[in-house]
């Protein structure tokens, strides 16, 4: 009789602070025949709560608190948690591109929930969440309650992580990192990075050039030597496997608006030519430029053929640029087509307005 009233009294003495912890854990209630180990798993579980939100659901309903990484064989099957009743989650962005139906993401009462079912090699990445604090439509981002773990779904047939292309463009800028992103799916693989003319592999020092598990390899002060054709290459218990290959180019453009000129296949029109506006924006090569026009005709809705493309170059010294055009087309020109055409081109940074006139001979 003695020795139920000792048991069940640290029972009662936990139960007050049970709705602080999270409710999908009923485990928690069978698991507490010994007074000393649940004194562990409580003070265990306090201190980690604080730190993440983040658990992954096992096999006959037990939780997991998520390491910094996480390591599975692909093909298998995971659930995520995250208490709260307003979470986000961020997942590797090509499950979103090609609208996978292997995900499912769930808001219930007391937690987000993530399944991903049928893992592959690319599904490898980080996998986060945090709480939403909401006021009306206005909503941030709790930093005090946020879980993120990187998970590796290992392949042996697949070292890398897979891509949806076999070439990509990567841009050194002098003034950040670049990062040349060959992924692996196993955390203890070997990775090294090539130059594929000359032949010949890149030393890694771990201070200029640094392989990062999570990103691949970082140039930390990227340089017009460094431009050219790489790629990597992996061994893990096995033959090794090479990556896709990464094509370096090394841009120098100031930052800010768009450097913009206009100019039109004549200032001067007779009635019934066809007369063209060209707007030329320069920026840097991974940087999106938009342009909007203004033009005499625009108030009586008048027809125009407005084209807009884009194209790398390569000026003086090795530095790539991009070129953004925007072509205007009047064709039949008439009186009313007479005046200014103006040209708005614009990116993050800014905008630009350029003009020029175009006359009725």
């Amino acid at each position: 009789f003695l020795i139920l009233l000792v048991i069940g009294q640290p029972a009662k003495s936990k139960r007050p602070k049970e709705p602080g912890e999270n409710k999908i854990k009923p485990v928690n209630k069978k698991v507490k025949p010994k007074t000393p180990k649940m004194k562990e798993r409580e003070s265990a579980d306090s201190s980690v709560k604080s730190q993440s939100i983040l658990t992954q659901v096992m096999d006959k309903g037990r939780f997991q608190k998520l390491a910094a990484t996480l390591s599975l064989s692909a093909g298998q099957s995971i659930e995520l948690r995250c208490k709260g009743s307003n979470v986000t989650w961020n997942y590797p962005s090509y499950l979103d591109t090609f609208k996978d139906s292997r995900l499912s993401i769930k808001q219930l009462d007391r937690y987000g929930q993530l399944i991903l079912a049928n893992s592959t090699a690319a599904d490898t990445g980080e996998y986060s969440c945090w709480l939403q604090l909401c006021n009306g439509n206005k909503c941030r981002k709790d930093e005090t309650k946020t879980g993120s773990t990187y998970i590796f779904f290992t392949d042996k047939e697949e070292l890398f992580v897979p891509t949806p292309s076999y070439f990509e463009i990567v841009y050194l800028n002098p003034d950040k990192p670049a990062v040349i992103p060959c992924r692996v799916t196993t955390p203890s693989a070997k990775v090294t990075l090539h130059r594929e003319f000359p032949a010949e592999e890149i030393e890694t020092d771990g201070t200029d050039i640094i392989y990062d598990v999570k990103k691949g390899f970082v140039y930390q002060h990227p340089t017009s030597d460094h431009k050219g054709i790489v790629y990597c290459k992996a061994e893990s218990q096995g033959a090794p496997q090479i990556s896709i290959k990464y094509h370096l180019l090394y841009v120098e453009v100031p930052k800010g608006p768009p450097s913009t000129t206009i100019a039109a296949s004549s200032n001067r029109a007779e009635v019934s030519d066809s007369i063209h506006v060209i707007c030329t924006a320069l920026g840097e090569p991974d940087v999106d430029v938009n342009f909007r026009w203004q033009y005499p005709g625009q108030e009586f809705e008048r027809p125009v053929i407005i084209q807009n493309f884009w194209r790398l170059i390569n000026r003086g010294t090795g530095h790539t640029t991009r070129i953004s055009k925007s072509v205007l087309l009047v064709e039949d020109f008439e009186a009313r087509d007479a005046g200014n055409y103006i040209c708005i081109a614009q990116n993050l940074q800014g905008g630009t307005t350029v003009a020029t006139e175009v006359e009725l001979n």
